[in-house]
């Protein structure tokens, strides 16, 4: 069976754990022949979008066949996603699966097209809600309601599931899109399994590496550091009124706009570790005692309850399905108070904290493998 996966909507990046990333190489491990079809949108050094001007045509790190289309007009199209070439890939490639990441891409009438003429099983899932998406008047009720909607009515009919990545994500489909909810359903996002096993050797080098003892309570927090994170800076702050035993390393890229506040929040409690690679933050979020993301949410959530790690997050609505019954503590306003609150809650309640490690250990994390996640999404028991 052939899959292709359209990544139009928005980025792909290579080398990296999203989903885009993730799924391709659990379908590729399924035994099936896939391919990637791919935007020119990538991250630069400082985290920041771009239009790649990399080989068109080349084999990733999986191995998986990815081609990247231009642009019909840079300027115009990287908002409305009009790209060289849609349907003439799809006739070339004649996938039996379409894996579709993202509704929101005008092309989608070019893939309507070649499905009134072709069979193919098609998947569509949805990384928008309202934490990142229709924040504006335009946005909303233009981009949205009017224009990403009649993309997602036009391919409505051929269409075997919807899949929202997150329940806010699920409910987006059906408001704004009009998705019938009998053909929505969550896909979770999760964890690499290759990368949930690695020495211990690597824990003790990171330990060494940043004089942690023995005693040392560890905070870890990560992920590209940018306006829509800024209560980075208000964890920073909470953990630097700590003193002895509590640290918190921060990993991941950080906005050159907000570089010099950050660098004056570091001390030998608030280390900052730069930019680490998708496996990597796999061992630093293991050394950690509490993860916490008081920030928007990111992929690394659902990583981290893979990890069977407890997590303070920042609440949004839709965000509950990371709670496995208590691994799990949400903060509502994000602020230096009330993360200061929260962690001397935790710190002060041995007993407390045992339960939300326990919650954590739970066979449920297993849910958010990848390895079981590939399968859902083509509808596999």
């Amino acid at each position: 069976m052939k899959i292709l996966h359209l990544c139009l909507a928005s980025f792909y990046i290579d080398n990296a754990s999203y989903q885009e990333n993730l799924l391709p190489r659990y379908h590729k491990r399924l035994g099936y022949e896939v391919e990637i079809l791919a935007s020119p949108d990538v991250f630069d050094v400082n985290g920041k979008l771009i239009i790649s001007e990399a080989p068109r045509c080349y084999f990733n790190e999986d191995g998986i066949k990815v081609r990247r289309l231009r642009y019909v007009h840079n300027l115009v199209d990287h908002k409305l996603k009009r790209f060289k070439g849609v349907y003439e890939s799809l006739k070339e490639f004649e996938p039996d699966v379409l894996f579709i990441h993202g509704c929101q891409f005008l092309d989608m009438f070019s893939v309507v097209r070649y499905l009134k003429n072709n069979s193919a099983k098609v998947f569509v899932d949805n990384h928008a809600d309202f934490s990142n998406s229709g924040r504006s008047f335009i946005s909303k009720y233009l981009l949205h309601r009017v224009v990403w909607r009649a993309c997602a009515q036009a391919i409505l009919p051929f269409v075997e599931r919807f899949y929202g990545v997150l329940p806010s994500r699920v409910d987006f489909l059906s408001s704004e899109y009009k998705v019938p909810l009998d053909k929505i359903e969550l896909l979770l996002m999760g964890a690499d399994d290759d990368c949930l096993s690695f020495p211990r050797s690597i824990i003790d080098r990171l330990r060494a590496r940043f004089s942690l003892s023995s005693d040392a309570f560890l905070i870890v927090t990560g992920g590209k550091i940018d306006n829509a994170k800024l209560e980075v800076l208000e964890l920073m702050r909470a953990v630097a009124e700590f003193e002895g035993r509590v640290k918190l390393i921060v990993f991941g890229s950080v906005l050159p706009e907000i570089k010099d506040k950050f660098d004056c929040l570091l001390n030998e409690h608030v280390i900052y570790a730069g930019w680490v690679t998708p496996e990597e933050s796999f061992h630093f979020f293991e050394l950690a005692d509490l993860v916490v993301f008081p920030g928007r949410h990111s992929v690394f959530w659902e990583q981290v309850v893979a990890q069977k790690k407890p997590m303070l997050v920042k609440y949004w609505p839709g965000s509950a399905h990371i709670d496995l019954g208590g691994n799990v503590i949400f903060l509502e306003r994000s602020d230096f108070k009330e993360i200061k609150g929260c962690l001397e809650n935790i710190l002060e309640d041995a007993c407390f904290f045992s339960k939300m490690k326990a919650s954590a250990r739970s066979d449920e994390s297993e849910k958010f493998l990848y390895s079981n996640i590939a399968r859902q999404s083509l509808g596999l028991k």
